[in-house]
């Protein structure tokens, strides 16, 4: 089964924050990095989202 990539506008959806937050973000080390599909794209494993969400919610616990 093939793993699912999720492009920019998706994950942006998901998590509720503007590209210049999400690529800051992952130049601070604190979100997923994308991986390289093609020669000028990128895109993000939606299990590596599905896990950082997962740890914003345990951290309000």
């Amino acid at each position: 089964m093939d793993e699912e990539i999720w492009r920019l506008p998706r994950v942006m959806r998901a998590v509720g924050m503007g590209r210049s937050w999400i690529y800051q973000s992952v130049a601070q080390g604190n979100f997923p990095a994308p991986v390289k599909i093609g020669k000028r794209a990128v895109g993000w494993r939606r299990k590596d989202i599905d896990v950082w969400l997962k740890s914003l919610s345990a951290r309000e616990i």
